[in-house]
């Protein structure tokens, strides 16, 4: 295997998802889980190389709680969610559920937060409490119970608990409206985790669990159900994509029996694919009409699906241009850049990068020296490439033929959730405090 050297070419994207807000705010502002483009890459954006806690941040304060949901940026504001413990601790209760001996049991009723952050100087500028109450369950030792990411179109902010509802807001913390969806019973009792996906006025949801599992649309000014479609699946933790292609938007979701593509405006099945494993926890990325899914539990599945001509079941045909069954994803999210698709193997510090049309290795495997335990999804920006483990260490690389490690910087705490990057800053949320790391 070779050591890790590595520099990274910047691509425009051209055909790109659209799982934004319409208008070009979208492509600047870090304004979803993974993105601009929910590829894990901002266009626009060229932050710094080096930082330490003594070098390059800007600010540095301490939520009022916890949670492995990313921050997302618009203009001057930093949105965030956390869940916070509150009042005197409880008897232990363990869950019951098979192969829940990781889990954490429930101590502590939980106050669960929405927050808006000054992008400037870290002032805390709003926050509301949406629910209260003791949890259901609490999920894996290494899960939280605010690892939704919110999503905004920079007049309004969704926030998405899960079993806790979904909640808008307005910019300014004015509520608009709030859902509950019901109780959501995770395999094993592990947790939560999906993110919303918004698509000009349709924001959308997936509930995959032990239940009923569905895909649902709802109108983002009103929070009237527009549609939902059954899904027979298991629980995920993937996010929906929305992408356009032949001038349609359809939402794209992973899941243990089949990716799928629905249609925006109706929640029908446009296409569906069998092949990954279970557990799906990384989300789709697309570009270019393809789609990239993989997953790693039980078996490691990597499948490049072709948008052109996808109706149907398209398992066994060639709508599915190719298939990698080594080195594939499972809880970080691939970085979708340019002609090249990077992903982290299964809980090793081994990251994969591959040509987008045939699969095939663009160098590599490289190991990633001084990295463990990743959990963050990688991000990229300028010709750089962000990975951060969960003893706070981020890996920066760059993007070429012959890559090469352009620094590594530690901060005191733990990160789980993948970073933000928006024009000059880097916003890193870890299990004590929210980073924001610019040059000084």
């Amino acid at each position: 295997m070779k050591r890790f050297v590595f520099i990274l070419t910047v691509f425009w994207v051209l055909g790109r998802p659209m799982t934004g807000a319409n208008g070009s705010d979208a492509d600047h502002f870090w304004h979803q889980w993974r993105g601009p483009l929910a590829t894990g890459v901002a266009p626009c954006a060229d932050p710094p190389v080096e930082w330490s806690e003594g070098k390059n941040i800007r600010w540095k304060i301490e939520l009022p709680g916890g949670g492995h949901s990313s921050p997302i940026v618009w203009g001057d504001k930093v949105f965030v969610t956390a869940a916070a413990p509150y009042g005197e601790a409880l008897q232990p209760k363990y869950s019951d559920a098979p192969g829940a001996h990781d889990n954490l049991p429930v101590t502590h009723r939980y106050k669960y937060l929405v927050i808006a952050v000054n992008r400037r100087d870290g002032t805390i500028l709003w926050e509301r409490t949406v629910r209260q109450g003791l949890p259901h369950e609490m999920g894996h030792f290494t899960a939280s119970l605010a690892s939704n990411s919110p999503v905004t179109d920079g007049e309004r902010v969704y926030a998405f608990f899960g079993s806790r509802g979904l909640y808008c807001f307005d910019v300014n913390g004015v509520p608009q409206w709030e859902k509950d969806l019901g109780e959501m019973q995770t395999k094993h009792g592990h947790g939560e985790g999906s993110s919303p996906a918004l698509y000009g006025e349709t924001l959308v949801v997936n509930w995959d669990h032990e239940g009923q599992s569905f895909v649902a649309a709802y109108d983002k000014s009103s929070g009237k159900q527009r549609w939902s479609s059954a899904r027979d699946e298991v629980t995920s933790w993937a996010t929906p994509i929305v992408v356009e292609h032949a001038g349609k938007p359809q939402v794209i979701i992973s899941g243990t029996h089949r990716v799928r593509g629905y249609d925006v405006a109706t929640g029908a099945v446009i296409w569906e694919c069998g092949g990954l494993s279970a557990n799906i926890v990384a989300s789709p990325v697309a570009a270019d009409g393809m789609v990239y899914a993989g997953s790693s539990y039980d078996k490691r599945v990597l499948l490049a699906i072709r948008l052109d001509g996808a109706k149907g079941d398209i398992t066994e045909t060639d709508r599915v241009l190719w298939r990698r069954k080594r080195g594939t994803p499972y809880v970080p999210s691939p970085l979708l850049y340019g002609n090249s698709l990077y992903f982290l193997r299964h809980y090793q510090g081994i990251l994969s990068r591959v040509d987008t049309t045939t699969g095939e290795d663009q160098g590599g495997p490289f190991r990633l020296g001084g990295l463990r335990d990743i959990y963050a999804s990688p991000v990229a920006a300028a010709d750089r490439i962000y990975i951060t483990d969960r003893v706070g260490t981020t890996l920066v690389i760059s993007h070429d033929d012959t890559p090469s490690v352009l620094a590594q910087n530690r901060l005191d705490d733990s990160f789980s959730a993948s970073a933000a990057l928006d024009g000059g800053d880097i916003f890193l949320r870890g299990e004590k405090y929210l980073y924001c790391i610019a040059e000084e």
